[in-house]
């Protein structure tokens, strides 16, 4: 399969009124934040600051502190879902534009705040990145403290997937690997094999698969309410990461991106949050970059760091942002039975106040779009331009769910 031809509204560098990424609205250019839509919630007080002459780094990192603080966020920070052996393992990095420096950590276990441990990196050290147990005891010396990350709700999820999922794990081999093999789907009948042999409509496999994870939460004690959540966690492990890019009234810029990781994980395993021109980029001459996603396909093509030098030399944000996610396409020749198992978002602000949101799918589900945040003197959210119609799977994953279980998840 050939590459796909894009076809998006792209935005005029050379207007002296930039616009959004679908064209519809002149924006208010500076001060300005873009960041993950799970950091909604704290742009407010990001922006205030931003606005009243504070430092582009510090409200960034201001909006995506909330997050990382809030138990009930499974991506990030206190009460991320844990690597396959129950524990949580964050990273993080940041790029101050001003003085054009950065910091990174990575495979952090027992401290809550990473993204300001990557700060502290770049304040307090020669280095860029600490990983591991190295980076840990340097966040206590410079005085964060240790804390248990694994609330009982994020234990509970680990648990359930623990006993019914971890034959699918992120063991061996990879999406990328010529041996890997596609996934069951569903046959023209809308059947698939059972595993003794029998065959089973796929809408009757995911109900019971559905009522048995469903009752083994209730043994474990997950309320009511987040059952169906936690049944999907298991199904389809959630990738969990926030990025937020920050632009003042001077033009001085910076960016950072924090993660609690590709659920279930193996231990020690890094994606592209603390990798510096990967999962979060910026250069004060042009501006800043972020994604959210399949981080080992954005390892591949230095996602950020495209993005950026793409508009170096004169792409609009959202010519930028789609190149790089044909990139990723390209490494799979456009194979599209493995990029369903592939989804990327990139937040992407340049230096005059021009942004954009791409994504290689529309979103998880139809109920669940890919988004950005924005504040720029008002606070909003707003779809991504999208590659590939559809929403994406995330691997390892079960077939495809048919939409009566689906509204269960839902």
């Amino acid at each position: 399969m050939g590459l796909p031809d894009i076809a998006v509204k792209a935005q005029d560098s050379s207007s002296s009124k930039p616009s959004l990424s679908s064209g519809k609205r002149p924006v208010v250019a500076r001060p300005i934040i873009v960041c993950a839509h799970n950091g909604f919630n704290y742009l407010d007080a990001g922006y205030a600051f931003l606005a009243g002459g504070g430092d582009t780094l510090d409200a960034a990192l201001r909006v995506v502190k909330g997050p990382e603080d809030d138990p009930n966020d499974t991506s990030v920070g206190l009460g991320g879902i844990p690597n396959e052996e129950g524990v949580v393992e964050l990273d993080a990095c940041c790029m101050h534009g001003p003085t054009r420096r950065a910091g990174s950590v990575g495979g952090v276990r027992n401290i809550k705040n990473v993204s300001l441990v990557s700060k502290a990196v770049m304040d307090h050290t020669g280095h860029v990145m600490l990983v591991g147990e190295g980076a840990e005891r340097f966040a206590v010396a410079v005085g964060f403290p240790r804390e248990n990350l694994l609330t009982d709700h994020s234990r509970k999820i680990w648990l359930l997937w623990k006993e019914y999922h971890s034959s699918e794990d992120w063991w061996g081999p990879g999406l990328d690997d010529p041996r890997w093999q596609t996934p069951e789907v569903d046959s023209p009948d809308g059947s698939a094999p059972n595993g003794n042999g029998e065959t089973k409509p796929h809408s009757q496999m995911m109900q019971e698969r559905f009522r048995r994870l469903e009752e083994r939460a209730a043994d474990l004690g997950i309320a009511p309410e987040l059952r169906s959540e936690a049944v999907y966690k298991v199904m389809f492990p959630p990738t969990g990461t926030i990025h937020c890019s920050a632009l003042n009234e001077k033009g001085e810029i910076s960016g950072c991106t924090t993660t609690s990781g590709l659920a279930y994980k193996l231990p020690g395993r890094l994606g592209d949050s603390p990798i510096i021109g990967a999962g979060c980029y910026t250069d004060q001459d042009v501006g800043s970059a972020g994604a959210t996603g399949s981080g080992e396909e954005n390892i591949k093509v230095a996602g950020a760091h495209t993005i950026v030098e793409n508009m170096r030399h004169g792409m609009s944000p959202v010519d930028a942002g789609m190149d790089a996610l044909k990139r990723i396409v390209r490494n799979y020749n456009g194979d599209m039975a493995k990029l369903r198992f592939v989804d990327m978002t990139y937040y992407i602000l340049r230096k005059d106040g021009v942004y954009a949101g791409v994504s290689l799918w529309e979103g998880y589900s139809p109920t669940k779009p890919h988004k950005i945040a924005v504040h720029d003197g008002s606070r909003r959210e707003e779809q991504t331009v999208a590659m590939f119609k559809g929403f994406s799977q995330d691997f390892p994953s079960a077939p495809k769910v048919p939409a009566d279980v689906k509204k269960q998840f839902e």
